[in-house]
């Protein structure tokens, strides 16, 4: 049974992040710098939300508005979806499929954000651990 804590041991929980009183631009600098499609907003330490290159595409260039004087609070999708370290990843990937978003923020029970993941590393780790069976059940039957 794969767990997230056991997803962001082998990813990192590395946790870059936005203030939520931002221009759209410097959270866009980040993904690009950091090559990732979605990060946590915060205010004053706390998560309120997550902006994505989809909150971008849909509610800043398709509206016409400009990435410099548009602030990340004005897009970012909220109420944030979370998930705890100890949830499994098939929970994760239904979240993700009913909610239709593919980033969550994982939190701890204090309330502190410890990692994120992503659609794409949740199919990684279930690809990862079915090949393990594979292999188990390939060696079982070759005795």
């Amino acid at each position: 049974m794969l767990r997230v804590k056991h997803l962001l041991a082998r990813k990192g929980c590395d946790i870059w992040s936005v203030e939520a009183e931002q221009p759209v631009l410097a959270a866009i600098q980040i993904m690009a710098d950091r090559h990732v499609g979605a990060l946590p907003v915060l205010r004053d330490g706390q998560l309120v939300g997550v902006i994505s290159e989809r909150d971008y595409a849909r509610k800043v260039i398709l509206l016409g508005r400009s990435s410099a004087e548009t602030e990340v609070w004005q897009i970012m999708s909220s109420p944030v979806v979370t998930v705890g370290p100890d949830d499994e990843v098939d929970r994760c990937m239904h979240v993700m499929t009913e909610r239709r978003i593919r980033h969550l923020p994982v939190v701890d029970t204090t309330g502190s954000m410890v990692g994120m993941v992503s659609i794409g590393d949740l199919v990684r780790a279930v690809i990862e651990q079915q090949q393990e069976t594979i292999q188990q059940l390939e060696r079982f039957i070759a005795g």
